[in-house]
């Protein structure tokens, strides 16, 4: 089990982005992913933790999208 969890600040974030109907795949994929991660239990996907990283390497995705993938990296599993 990860002893990492999403902020409460950003897992709202996350919830609100989700109701976003102007919010990008990309965007409300990156929130889910952190949203999820507010349970300490839960633990990202190989190919979660590589969808994020390649979000924060492009300079394509705004400050807000890159912070629910930087969550998502950060409580990646460690053994991967």
């Amino acid at each position: 089990m990860n002893k990492k969890k999403t902020s409460k600040k950003l897992a709202s974030q996350a919830g609100a982005t989700l109701n976003d109907p102007n919010a990008s795949k990309i965007k409300k994929s990156m929130a889910a992913g952190a949203l999820a991660q507010a349970d300490p239990s839960k633990q990202t996907s190989k190919e979660m933790e590589k969808k994020a990283s390649d979000v924060l390497k492009s300079d394509k995705f705004s400050e807000e999208t890159k912070s629910f993938a930087a969550s998502i990296v950060s409580q990646s599993n460690k053994e991967r």
